[in-house]
């Protein structure tokens, strides 16, 4: 069975480094992206196994259209990993409209349940499948102030990550959920520059952390190393 990893928000800063870092590990890679950057476009001229789509996963229109062009390649994906979300951006409760939520609802938890509820069927026939998603240490215990739609999205989706681990178990398929420190990335740069500072002074490396620190357990997750691993939070945060 050829192995075929999508990665959905594959345009970011964490995909990109994904697929440099998994690109020999697959027969072909589908790499989803809204807005194409130089970075993809020189790896799409340098891989001959990788395959960009796009799509705006705010509209679920071209969600399906993303669905249905994966569909056309006429190949099942063997390893998922779902990493799109809205910048993160500081502010109070009161002042966070329910259609900001409800766009970052879109972007992140629909499109994973539409790709997801589209692929797992087709992943139990082959009884296997690895699937990671990104998540957030606002999740582990108290968050912090102002970020109340961020963790509303990544609780739900750490929601999402359960059901569907104690669902699929027995399908061969496990599905993860990876808690990354704040990582200094263009995610963060709507972020007040003093909230960056006191972030990394609170890490006990005394720095905030770089993709390249979440990439080996990306690697574990997406292996067979993985199989007894399942419905999991995976916190890597430095040990804060």
């Amino acid at each position: 069975m050829d192995r075929i990893l999508l990665i959905v928000g594959g345009s970011s800063d964490i995909g990109l480094a994904i697929i440099e870092d998994h690109i020999a590990l697959y027969d072909k890679v589908i790499v989803h992206y809204n807005h194409l950057n130089s970075n993809l476009q020189k790896i799409m001229e340098r891989y001959s196994n990788v395959i960009c789509l796009q799509a705006d996963l705010a509209s679920e229109n071209s969600t399906k259209k993303l669905i249905q062009a994966i569909n056309e390649l006429d190949i099942v994906p063997t390893h998922i990993i779902h990493l799109p979300a809205v910048k993160f951006e500081t502010k109070k409760f009161h002042k966070t409209l329910w259609k900001t939520i409800e766009n970052e609802l879109y972007v992140s938890l629909r499109s994973a349940t539409m790709i997801l509820a589209e692929y797992l069927p087709k992943m139990s026939k082959n009884k296997y499948g690895k699937i990671v998603v990104m998540l957030s240490m606002v999740i582990n215990g108290m968050p912090p102030k102002y970020s109340s739609d961020y963790v509303i999205v990544k609780e739900a989706l750490y929601g999402m990550v359960k059901a569907i681990a104690v669902e699929y178990a027995d399908k061969g398929i496990v599905i993860n959920g990876i808690s990354p420190a704040l990582m200094q990335t263009k995610f963060i740069e709507k972020m007040h520059e003093y909230l960056i500072e006191e972030n990394a002074k609170q890490s006990p490396t005394g720095k905030n952390m770089e993709i390249k620190d979440i990439l080996p357990t990306i690697r574990f997750l997406m292996s067979d190393g993985s199989n007894c691993v399942n419905g999991q939070n995976i916190s890597v945060t430095c040990g804060r």
